[in-house]
């Protein structure tokens, strides 16, 4: 995010991701499109929108561990230190997801979810200020080139959803996800 947000529209944001909907806001490489991840009819109005496969699932940023534990299993304190020590980074983990966890937020038949503490100040400093992890899939329709700015993002999602403004990364690629257990690298 380029500016502060005032507590005016902090507080709009919230209401409006509360009700199930969808933002759009810079990382890494791309602008990603999110939602509340434990949001049901969000998630649903959201992989719609992209033409999404219900199958794959999505990753979940927050500003710190603590912030998307709730919807992972609990983790010994080893791990904890080792994930922290990772972070932020533009790595994602796939990591045991709690029982509650959405399926759609982390795809059919997986029992993982894919997280990550993100290297870009502005998309850590939105879940900070939320005090919520977000979704964070690129945004784009499904099989297209993902926003690069505030423009793109406006003119393929903004009738459906709210833009927070700022600058993507200098990042070409997405994120690596890891499968935490293994250490294979997925993407």
């Amino acid at each position: 995010m380029q500016r502060t947000l005032s507590s005016t529209a902090i507080a709009r944001l919230k209401n409006h991701l509360k009700y199930g909907g969808l933002i759009t806001y810079p990382t890494e490489s791309c602008y990603g499109l999110g939602c509340l991840p434990t949001h049901t009819k969000a998630l649903k109005k959201l992989i719609r929108l992209k033409h999404r496969p219900q199958h794959k699932g999505m990753i979940v940023i927050g500003d710190k561990l603590d912030r998307i534990c709730t919807l992972l299993q609990p983790l010994d304190e080893t791990d904890r230190h080792l994930l922290e020590s990772q972070w932020p980074a533009r790595k994602t983990f796939l990591l045991p997801a709690a029982d509650r966890t959405p399926t759609l937020l982390r795809g059919r038949n997986h029992r993982k979810l894919a997280v990550r503490i993100p290297d870009h100040t502005g998309a850590r400093n939105l879940c900070r200020l939320l005090g919520q992890p977000l979704v964070s899939t690129s945004c784009n329709k499904a099989g297209k080139r993902p926003c690069r700015n505030q423009r793109e993002a406006r003119r393929q999602f903004g009738r459906h959803a709210l833009i927070i403004n700022g600058r993507c990364g200098g990042a070409k690629k997405p994120s690596l996800i890891i499968d935490w257990e293994n250490g294979r690298q997925l993407r």
